[in-house]
């Protein structure tokens, strides 16, 4: 018979698990880490997903899409598509063969190479994204313009967060004035604040070049950036419904043969630009999609482009977005789905609450339409930390909640492993029979405390009377406490200082060196 458990001191025990908890952990120990598998949650069933495919071959090869610029006009009609009355129509043959060759897998670099992202499968990774024209000030209960301090402040703090995997530029810098200056420098504040991998927009194809001789520069060279792209292009390349977007055609076709990924984004919003009925915005933005997937590869086949359906939805009663709705999560499940019925890397969007502070409204909307989008298979959960009023503003605070709340749904994805050693039948003859007949100090508990458990790290636990003695403090407030602590500390110095100075030397950075901790002299 083994010996009898010692009962522990409630005092040991409780040291025993601060011990462990504070202990680093190999990355494979974690209880969740960036690429858990998911695709759980089922909208569509097989039928369904079949239909939508029927109804998408249908619209490419029948109505198809018009204002093609004629580069890509050129391409697809070479490849066995037609072009007839101002609309590209997409046989039904060419889109199955792009299928078949098309990108399956890639990985979204970061600069740190800790950071980069396997995309594959129904591997599911969490970031930002998002175009907001303000900052949400908690404060003052009020929004402000958002600046291009504030899109490097953003990347400083998303750096440190480890449930917010990319960081995708979140908000338009809105004291930057031109249009080039606006696109160069958010490209340069995102990949200054950050190494984590970065995604941003462009609107003209010479903005791309230029930001693409900075990203050069950031790699040691042309070939480095070729060989690791640490930033992907988001690019709206259609305007819904069924039309080519013509400069942002432009702009992709300067990224692919730039080297850089991208996101090929179609936005409807449904009973406004796609159809209101949920299935119809499905086959909608699938469509749109498979023409630009088919377009990148005509023009470099087996590029990394992700298959970016975004349907949004209208409030009905409105015609105003939202975001936070639960057809907003229906939807972006059900694309998520649709992405793994191709095989494709697919990105969806999802957190984009409608409400205006990070509030229980807030907290609700961000939970399901999360945890419904990580659950379908998609593996890139744009734009779900930070957002409110639909996209229109941005909040610090909100990203350190977030990142929070992303821990835990990432938890979910998860799910419970089951073998021989977690069923526990060991551990309860341990503890039942001449043990303390509790599980607080047993082997298992503590092993398991980091393993299989996750904490918040501003998330209150507390009892109310332990709340209480810590001066009752307000979520809030704690997460004001770790934006002052990251933004006050965490002064990136990737970039070296003399390639910044070159940076600087050739290109009209606006973000100044006082705003980055960052004023020595490069001879």
């Amino acid at each position: 018979m083994n010996d009898p458990i010692k009962k522990p001191s409630r005092r040991n025990a409780r040291a025993a698990k601060r011990a462990l908890r504070a202990a680093p952990l190999a990355e494979e120990d974690k209880a969740v880490r960036p690429g858990m598998t998911s695709g759980r949650y089922k909208p569509l069933t097989d039928s369904d997903m079949d239909k939508i495919n029927e109804a998408v071959m249908t619209a490419l090869s029948t109505i198809g899409l018009a204002q093609a610029i004629p580069s890509c006009v050129e391409a697809v009609t070479k490849a066995g598509g037609t072009y007839k009355d101002g609309r590209l129509l997409f046989p039904r043959s060419l889109v199955e063969d792009v299928l078949g060759y098309c990108a399956k897998e890639l990985v979204l670099y970061g600069q740190d190479p800790k950071h980069d992202i396997e995309v594959s499968g129904s591997r599911v990774y969490f970031g930002t994204a998002g175009a907001a024209v303000h900052i949400v000030d908690i404060e003052g209960r009020e929004y402000r313009d958002s600046t291009l301090n504030d899109l490097y402040d953003m990347a400083r703090l998303v750096d440190k967060m480890d449930n917010i995997h990319y960081f995708q530029r979140c908000l338009v810098a809105r004291d930057v004035v031109e249009p080039v200056d606006l696109d160069f420098n958010t490209c340069y504040a995102a990949v200054s604040g950050t190494t984590k991998h970065v995604g941003s927009s462009w609107v003209e194809p010479e903005h791309v070049t230029k930001s693409l001789e900075m990203l050069h520069m950031i790699a040691g060279s042309e070939k480095k950036w070729r060989e690791r792209p640490f930033v992907s292009m988001s690019n709206c390349f259609v305007v819904p419904p069924l039309r080519f977007a013509e400069d942002s055609c432009h702009c992709m076709e300067t990224a692919v043969r730039g080297g850089m990924p991208v996101l090929l984004l179609a936005a409807g919003q449904a009973g406004a630009t796609s159809p209101a009925a949920l299935a119809g915005a499905v086959v909608q933005e699938v469509a749109e999609v498979l023409a630009g997937l088919v377009y990148v590869n005509l023009l470099v086949p087996g590029h990394p482009a992700i298959f970016g359906t975004w349907p949004f939805v209208s409030d009905l009663r409105t015609g105003s977005m939202s975001g936070g709705s639960g057809e907003q999560a229906v939807l972006m499940a059900a694309c998520g789905q649709m992405g793994r019925y191709y095989g494709l890397p697919t990105g969806v969007a999802a957190g984009m609450a409608d409400a205006k502070l990070p509030d229980a409204q807030s907290g609700y909307e961000k939970a399901y339409t999360n945890t419904l989008a990580a659950h379908s298979g998609a593996n890139l959960i744009y734009e779900s930390a930070g957002m409110h009023a639909s996209l229109l503003g941005v909040c610090y605070e909100s990203m350190v909640i977030d990142n929070d709340m992303l821990g835990a749904i990432n938890r979910t994805v998860r799910g419970i492993e089951v073998n021989d050693e977690t069923l526990s039948l060991d551990a309860m003859r341990d503890v039942c029979i001449d043990g303390p007949n509790h599980f607080l100090g047993h082997g298992q508990t503590l092993s398991l405390m980091q393993k299989e458990y996750i904490y918040p790290n501003i998330g209150d636990r507390t009892s109310p009377k332990e709340w209480a003695e810590q001066g009752k403090p307000v979520l809030i407030e704690q997460a004001r406490n770790k934006v002052d602590e990251v933004l006050g500390s965490h002064y990136p110095t990737h970039i070296p200082a003399e390639v910044d100075a070159a940076i600087r030397a050739k290109f009209n950075v606006e973000l100044p060196l006082e705003a980055m901790n960052r004023t020595e002299e490069v001879s």
